[in-house]
């Protein structure tokens, strides 16, 4: 493709706009870099052989010490051989046992004067070059299937990725305002993402309104119903482990509001590009096309898009609580009880505020596709 041809495609400098970004944020510093860890070397090591003396199994609990002998097969002491220790502490979900020939994590510590190893820890199994090769996977499918709409679709994929890793959970660890960072990221988010798809154009404005609006309304109400239904951010996993490490001002009640709308901003996204899509197609196809008989198609698009947008985020926010709904149908536990437990409340309010944001941003968007995309009549003529 000619340069002059790429040059007078409208996503070619967005494109350029989002890479540029997503690469300054990739060589963004950690800003809560652990100096015990600077010490520590991380490598991959095959296990050599075990010895499970000093593993103890008291029903489904396993606790003890396995050792295993380890061959480190990367970094400075590649090929050497040492002893490392896996602790068990007797907990199913973060307990792992090695077999001969597993590929692990290992950290080794050194002595500082000598360099000498003193101590190696079974960190987990091994998974970066499965996980390498997913991802290697997933993005040649989407380029082959999507072509240059594929290449877009992987810069906003890995800008979304460095944007949570670099940017909002760091924010929220600084202790700035969760609702006002959330806020920030998710709009940031739907223009960059938007932009991306669309380029700059009125496609680009409509869906972004759309969304906006969407993702405001969704915002409100999680604001309002968390404080109504009395439940409190601690449910999030893992979210007293964080305030017991030194972060015991941050307020979980405003990071889960955040949560909330940040995790239905993406389905919310959707809906507005897919009505403005065909909005803006059925504009193409009948120019003369009224601005009123737009919206109503693009009421009568969005009527069927949320049909299973809704039952996808029931499915998405469900599924990690299956276990936890097991729990309580096998023990025979009333569906009053279930339905008033916080965890079960928690997840009734992602779905139903999440798919008020669905609801909400269909006529959203088709108002905005419908004055934004249809010519005046003039202009036809």
């Amino acid at each position: 493709m000619k340069l002059s041809t790429l040059l007078s495609d409208n996503k070619i400098i967005p494109t350029a706009i989002a890479f540029v970004i997503t690469l300054i944020m990739f060589f963004l510093p950690n800003q809560f870099e652990n100096p015990v860890y600077d010490n520590h070397i991380r490598a991959k090591a095959t296990v050599i052989s075990v010895d499970n003396s000093m593993v103890n199994h008291v029903g489904l609990i396993t606790y003890g010490d396995q050792v295993c002998e380890v061959e480190v097969a990367s970094g400075l002491y590649s090929g050497e051989r040492f002893i490392a220790s896996n602790m068990l502490l007797g907990k199913l979900e973060s307990d792992k046992l090695f077999n001969v020939g597993d590929k692990a994590l290992i950290v080794m510590q050194p002595n500082i004067e000598n360099s000498e190893i003193i101590k190696v820890t079974m960190v987990d199994h091994y998974r970066l070059n499965l996980e390498l090769i997913l991802v290697i996977a997933f993005a040649v499918l989407l380029i082959a299937l999507a072509g240059w709409l594929g290449v877009r679709a992987i810069i906003s994929f890995l800008f979304t990725v460095l944007a949570i890793w670099k940017v909002l959970i760091p924010a929220f660890l600084m202790g700035y305002h969760p609702i006002i960072v959330g806020m920030m990221f998710t709009l940031l988010l739907t223009v960059l993402i938007t932009m991306l798809v669309y380029g700059f154009g009125r496609c680009f404005l409509s869906a972004v309104l759309g969304s906006f609006l969407g993702i405001i309304i969704t915002a409100g109400m999680a604001i309002y119903f968390v404080d109504v239904f009395k439940v409190h951010g601690a449910i999030m996993s893992f979210s007293e482990n964080l305030l017991y490490s030194g972060f015991s001002t941050l307020n979980l009640n405003y990071i889960f509001i955040a949560s909330i709308f940040i995790a239905s901003s993406g389905a919310v996204m959707d809906v507005a590009v897919d009505i403005t899509s065909a909005v803006n197609e059925i504009v193409i196809k009948k120019p003369d096309i009224s601005k009123m008989e737009a919206i109503k198609s693009g009421l009568t698009i969005g009527r069927a898009v949320i049909g299973t947008m809704t039952t996808t985020l029931l499915l998405a926010y469900s599924g990690g609580y299956l276990a936890l709904l097991m729990v309580f149908v096998g023990q025979g536990v009333p569906l009053v009880n279930i339905l008033n437990f916080n965890y079960v409340s928690a997840e009734i309010l992602h779905t139903m505020i999440g798919s008020f944001g669905l609801i909400t941003v269909v006529p959203f968007t088709a108002i905005t596709s419908g004055f934004l995309l249809t010519r005046s009549k003039s202009s036809t003529e």
